[in-house]
């Protein structure tokens, strides 16, 4: 076990081909690690708009299909480093009701927050090299990472008004960043170690980023993403898309049309 800067750690692991040194890893992780912190500074204000497309399947035990349930279609605004989420449409049509009221599973944090936790020295996170890849002829390191409990900030709330149950859990997922720039390109969460009495079995939720132009400059910025909760009863699954980046100034407006 080798001890990189910051706190966090890179953990021995079966080796790889290619595999790099404990130094060029810890290396690495330290400029992933500031990119990671800076992130959420270092974007522009703007605003997308994010489809989400949900699936449900009310009976886990028997390992049917999901069944689509409905698509909405969200308006991000991203200003101040802060995340903003309007409903605007229902499978294509308008409606009054507010993306916090919404039933089912709905999941934020794909501009930063998740990937700030992770890398925050505070979390502590152990790190192992799990691989290479090659994509667009970038060199692209893969780690999976876990976050123990005792040092989680992951919330799951499961259950309804007046009777849900908050907790925080540990994580674990994988990490595939730029081995020269530290950007990372993709990244997933999963909570499996979940306390007894929720309904909730597991959590999970893949990330991929992509360049996007906004204001005539290029950011690495979320372009799709998978989450699915699996529960005793019901599971549920969101595909999500962002699209029309774009800056957002005062006198911004996205026009919502049909989703294709």
């Amino acid at each position: 076990m080798v001890r990189a800067s910051a706190g966090l750690l890179i953990l021995a692991s079966i080796a790889w081909a290619q595999r790099p040194t404990d130094a060029d890893a810890a290396a690495l992780i330290e400029r992933t690690r500031q990119k990671a912190l800076a992130y959420a500074r270092s974007l522009p204000d703007f605003e997308c708009t994010e489809v989400v497309h949900r699936y449900v399947d009310n009976a886990p035990k028997l390992r049917l299909r999901m069944a689509p349930t409905d698509t909405l279609t969200v308006r991000i605004r991203y200003s101040q480093y802060r995340e903003e989420h309007k409903l605007m449409l229902v499978n294509n049509r308008k409606t009054t009701q507010t993306f916090e009221s919404l039933a089912g599973a709905i999941g934020t944090g794909e501009f930063g927050a998740t990937l700030s936790a992770i890398f925050d020295p505070a979390s502590q996170t152990g790190f192992a090299w799990a691989g290479s890849r090659t994509n667009a002829k970038r060199q692209i390191a893969q780690y999976r990472y876990l976050v123990d409990v005792e040092r989680s900030r992951y919330h799951i709330w499961d259950g309804g008004i007046g009777t849900g149950r908050d907790a925080v859990v540990g994580y674990h997922g994988m990490v595939e960043m730029d081995s020269e720039t530290g950007e990372v390109i993709r990244f997933s969460y999963v909570a499996d170690d979940l306390p007894n009495g929720l309904a909730i079995r597991a959590v999970s939720t893949t990330v991929d980023y992509a360049f996007a132009n906004v204001g005539g400059q290029d950011y690495l910025l979320p372009a799709r993403s998978e989450s699915e909760v699996r529960g005793a009863e019901v599971s549920a699954r969101n595909e999500i898309e962002f699209r029309e980046y774009h800056k957002f100034t005062a006198d911004s407006s996205i026009q919502f049309g049909p989703v294709k």
